[in-house]
């Protein structure tokens, strides 16, 4: 099975498109005795309490989300405590409620189903207060367990094809995937939320280390077999996805044949029992990269022309007047986040508007978005209660910080059908869809460019969620009918590949009791 051959990805690309006849002939039922448990726990190791308090910054939210496109200079080495900081805030549980049969735990990034199945674990030389060694972060109890001691970074430097970011970061974070925590509710089509959550949880990384001012990049090109021997998986149920290398000091040497020998560490059980989904492993094992030339080949910027000259009006962003930039902390916006169950269908400004897209979109640190400002997904919006821009349908035009209208009309039902026959997305202001032309993507990066065209469309969307946020407003992300998003605003997006939905608004306020 070859990474190049892309017939496998769109094959499962298509066979995980959600339509109206797919939904209503599926007999699939949610087994809630079975419900996977939502945190990894090894049954044999000790806990490694991270620090209780754990430091802010005083940068804004919005001023976070939009330096995540920025390179912080020099020597930069992390501590102990930002790193508590950034594990937290992207992966940790950020508040508890609770309920008649127990707790509700909140996390700090949006997930699908609340289903949580995106693990971190920490590769990293000697650090002040840790040492040198491979931990997994504990988000049930705020801890690293240590799976090895020693340096092995070098281990990750060759996976990487000696990538820069890799060879020079005192720390790297894998994100990992348990396919099973996701699938018992969302089947096949749970590898689609590899990515989209591992997406909005790196939005909450780059924010946060912007905020810290503390170097990451997202590096997603990785011979997958030693990533996933280095951290003890089961790859028949967890791989690793991404890698984030932190800060930034001395290089380090290859790892010159180090040895990394089986763990077989033991964790407890997710539930009574696990359902396989072929497909899912199938589209990662075609997916998987093998050699140091088949890493370096996925690297690089993909130059694609995707929404061309503008033909209907145009829009110009506007800024938000001073005085309505909101100065609250990123970390303070994350502890507020929530995902919100109703809209108010209260009109937003069209300031408000801009500040999301243009907090959103000024690029990702990432080894397939070179150079700079590099994006493979296209923003389509239908808008329903704007103050300042008719109701219609939407393009966004990056380089010229305008919308242009494809289509003006009320669109409220037609957005509510398009996001699976849901209230939210006909109730919200606005709905921003995230649209990628697989087609050259798959082309330059083989298979692999699935991974990464849904991982930049989820990091854009978890970005405009927490710029929402920030700015007092509700998001949801959603799920949609694939084809039939391309073929509304087609023809403009004919060709094009759905890959996320946020809905925007005010939120509604909660009846007295």
């Amino acid at each position: 099975m070859s990474n190049w051959d892309t017939t496998l990805a769109w094959t499962y690309h298509d066979v995980t498109k959600h339509s109206y006849q797919s939904l209503r002939s599926s007999a699939h039922l949610l087994d809630w005795m079975n419900q996977p448990s939502p945190f990894k726990v090894y049954s044999g190791l000790e806990p490694i309490p991270l620090p209780r308090e754990i430091p802010g910054s005083s940068m804004a939210g919005l001023s976070a989300i939009s330096a995540t496109g920025t390179q912080v200079e020099g020597e930069v080495m992390p501590s102990l405590a930002t790193l508590t900081t950034l594990l937290h805030y992207s992966a940790g549980i950020t508040r508890k409620r609770d309920y008649g049969g127990g707790e509700i735990y909140f996390r700090a990034a949006a997930c699908t189903g609340a289903l949580y199945h995106i693990d971190l674990y920490l590769v990293c030389g000697e650090l002040d207060g840790l040492p040198a060694g491979v931990y997994h972060y504990g988000p049930h109890d705020s801890a690293l367990r240590k799976l090895r001691s020693g340096d092995y970074r070098s281990v990750l430097v060759d996976a990487s094809a000696e990538e820069e970011g890799v060879r020079n970061a005192p720390a790297i974070v894998v994100f990992t995937s348990t396919f099973w925590r996701n699938s018992w509710k969302y089947q096949g089509r749970a590898y689609r939320h590899t990515f989209w959550d591992g997406g909005t949880i790196m939005a909450n990384f780059q924010s946060v280390a912007a905020a810290q001012q503390m170097p990451v990049r997202l590096v997603m090109s990785f011979t997958d077999g030693p990533v996933n021997r280095l951290l003890d998986l089961d790859t028949e149920k967890e791989v690793a996805i991404a890698m984030v290398p932190v800060g930034r000091a001395a290089g380090i040497s290859a790892s010159q044949g180090l040895e990394v020998p089986a763990l077989d560490l033991s964790t407890d059980p997710l539930s009574r029992s696990e359902v396989d989904y072929p497909i899912i492993r199938a589209a990662h094992t075609a997916s998987l990269l093998e050699s140091p030339e088949e890493v370096s080949s996925c690297r690089g910027s993909i130059s694609v022309d995707s929404v061309g000259e503008p033909t209907g009006a145009l829009f110009p962003l506007e800024p938000l007047p001073e005085a309505d930039i909101p100065q609250e902390s990123m970390e303070a916006v994350i502890q507020r986040r929530g995902s919100t169950r109703k809209f108010a269908r209260e009109p937003i400004t069209l300031p408000q508007l801009s500040a999301l897209l243009q907090c959103s979109c000024t690029g990702i640190q990432a080894d397939f978005l070179e150079p700079h400002g590099a994006h493979l997904c296209d923003l389509y919006l239908t808008v329903h209660a704007v103050d300042g821009l008719p109701p219609g349908a939407y393009v966004y035009h990056r380089g010229r910080q305008a919308l242009e209208q494809l289509e003006e009309g009320d669109f409220r039902a037609r957005s509510g059908n398009l996001g699976l026959d849901q209230d939210l997305p006909a109730d919200a202001s606005v709905n921003i869809f995230f649209l990628t032309n697989l087609d050259p993507v798959l082309e330059r990066m083989g298979n692999r460019g699935y991974r990464a065209a849904q991982m930049e469309a989820s990091i854009t969307a978890g970005k405009v969620y927490l710029a929402a946020y920030a700015q007092r407003m509700g998001a949801s992300g959603l799920t949609f009918y694939d084809d039939n998003v391309t073929d509304f605003f087609s023809p403009h997006a004919a060709g094009k590949s759905a890959m996320f939905l946020v809905a925007i608004g005010k939120r509604a306020r909660r009846a007295a009791q």
